[in-house]
């Protein structure tokens, strides 16, 4: 991002300061998890205007209005990513073109594809709310373990633990729910 686009005109105040200081940390955080750079940039500002509306952050430590502004930025990630997950643009042009390319594409398999999706949403949605959390980082973030026992303060053998608990769980999730069919 270009320096003279990401700094504001300072006036002093602890919000310009803090933008200042920690904008392009933050903004290199949010554009290593979000594909299109505007989208980026649409965060960190959503973020700035999180911390304009906390009264509270001027009078934190610099390093817990860093790690506040983290949170935040992760947290915006988070909604930005699921909300992409809803919502697939994709242009005109290239679906006219490649729409019936392959087998894959016929509607009935894609229909079948959709189904599928929603069922596993629908069994994730059957986890705890930590494995809920994990699961997410990690298949749909795309988050290495460290990354996401950094933001869930946890250490990285007990995210191992708990992704593998979660996915031992979806699979009984997914057995049981074979078996109510089938009978």
């Amino acid at each position: 991002m270009q320096q003279q686009r990401m700094r504001p005109i300072l006036d002093g105040s602890p919000l310009a300061l803090l933008y200042e200081r920690d904008a392009l940390t933050i903004f290199t955080y949010i554009v290593r998890r979000v594909s299109v750079r505007e989208d980026a940039e649409d965060i960190l500002l959503e973020v700035f205007l999180a911390a304009l509306e906390q009264e509270t952050l001027a009078d934190l430590h610099a390093e817990k209005q860093r790690a506040w502004l983290l949170r935040v930025a992760h947290n915006k990630v988070i909604d930005h990513l699921r909300y992409q997950q809803r919502r697939s643009i994709v242009p005109l042009e290239t679906v006219s073109e490649t729409l019936y390319a392959h087998e894959e594409n016929e509607p009935d398999v894609l229909l079948l594809a959709q189904e599928e999706y929603a069922q596993l949403r629908s069994h994730v949605e059957q986890l705890p709310a930590l494995q809920q959390e994990v699961i997410r980082l990690r298949f749909s973030a795309g988050l290495h373990y460290h990354e996401i026992a950094r933001l869930l303060n946890k250490r990285e053998g007990a995210v191992r633990v708990l992704l593998s608990r979660a996915l031992g769980l979806l699979r009984t999730i997914y057995r049981r729910s074979r078996e109510d069919r089938t009978v």
